[in-house]
């Protein structure tokens, strides 16, 4: 670069896990500047860390053998269920960054929020709209035991629609993370199965935790980074943050009507569909990517977050409307006497 010190070199990077960027002429543009202190950096990181065990143990207490089993036994909802998580959700994030052409470091991010599984949020979501929770939990269980192979191998797959993707995601860095996560969801698990008294405190307190915890990593984030947040509100990023979710909604619930899945179950598989573990997708950024890197784009997950429950509850608004008023069509009418006496001699003859 005609005798000028490139000002991010190699020496300035953590090496993270083989993570090695590919730092030309070409592609330094895309680089940030350390927008956070090494200290408040290693703080952040220990607090997603920490959050995202209490979330996954809480998660683990949600699920059943039993159910699972069941299920395993009769397995065309999960089956339809995962085809849904796994096909639709990372073709959506790989088809908009490249109609929206975003840089790499960004693509990057949201192709491994499009190959996250669900989390506990869809299960809440679920409920709220009346599915099937038996579904949803062995959805959300099957999702994230076949995370470890899945999102690895769809990383892969996609990356090479990019011509310099493939080198840039840290493999190691996320199947480690994802080892991690579970073992603490493991746990949770046998919680439930031999202590299933404390399975609902404990799933209490991991909703109670991520919600806690979203609000104060903006707020840290702001603080610290202030006017570089200004590239999270970009129209092509909020534009995706936005159709992500809602295109997993309308797919996964058009993919179960197609194969003819009763309605709870159709609900519960376009609430899994689009609404995935967004902690799980923060942590996994943040710890496995050099902040120069990665720069403001770990809070993409919490954006894309806000747009998934925005989107889903207002989903919930209107087919809890929409269920009042059938229901109240029903009770409203009552059949005379005269029509009574006509059913029951219909049914005596």
């Amino acid at each position: 670069m005609g005798g000028t010190e490139n000002p991010f070199s190699d020496s300035d990077f953590p090496k993270n896990d083989g993570f090695s960027p590919n730092l030309t002429a070409a592609n330094t543009s895309s680089l940030y500047p350390f927008l956070l202190s090494p200290v408040m950096d290693k703080t952040i990181n220990i607090i997603m860390i920490i959050v995202l065990l209490t979330i996954m143990v809480s998660l683990g207490c949600t699920m059943e053998v039993t159910k699972i089993k069941d299920h395993i036994l009769k397995p065309k909802g999960v089956a339809i269920a995962i085809l849904s998580q796994y096909g639709i959700m990372p073709l959506t994030a790989f088809c908009l960054t490249k109609g929206f052409q975003v840089p790499e470091a960004t693509a990057v991010v949201i192709l491994i929020c499009g190959c996250c599984p669900g989390g506990a949020m869809s299960n809440i979501l679920a409920l709220a709209i009346k599915g099937d929770m038996n579904l949803s939990i062995v959805m959300t269980s099957c999702s994230t035991l076949l995370a470890l192979a899945m999102m690895p191998l769809l990383l892969y797959l996609y990356c090479h629609g990019f011509s310099n993707l493939q080198k840039a995601v840290p493999y190691v860095g996320i199947i480690t993370s994802l080892v991690v996560i579970l073992i603490p969801c493991g746990a949770g698990i046998l919680i439930n199965y031999y202590r299933p008294q404390y399975s609902k405190i404990i799933t209490k307190v991991g909703l109670s935790v991520l919600m806690i915890s979203m609000p104060v990593i903006c707020i840290i984030s702001i603080v610290e980074i202030g006017s570089s947040l200004l590239h999270m509100l970009s129209p092509p990023l909020m534009a995706i943050a936005a159709l992500m979710p809602l295109i997993g909604y309308a797919f996964g619930y058009i993919i179960s009507w197609v194969f003819r899945l009763a309605q709870p179950e159709r609900r519960t598989v376009a609430m899994e569909t689009g609404c995935q573990n967004i902690q799980l997708c923060a942590t996994i950024v943040k710890v496995a990517f050099p902040p120069a890197v990665i720069g403001p784009m770990y809070l993409f997950p919490l954006v894309l977050g806000f747009f998934q429950v925005t989107e889903a509850a207002l989903l919930v608004v209107l087919f809890r409307c929409y269920h009042w008023f059938m229901t109240k069509g029903k009770e409203s009418y009552r059949p005379t006497s005269t029509e009574e006496k006509l059913k029951v001699s219909e049914e005596t003859a």
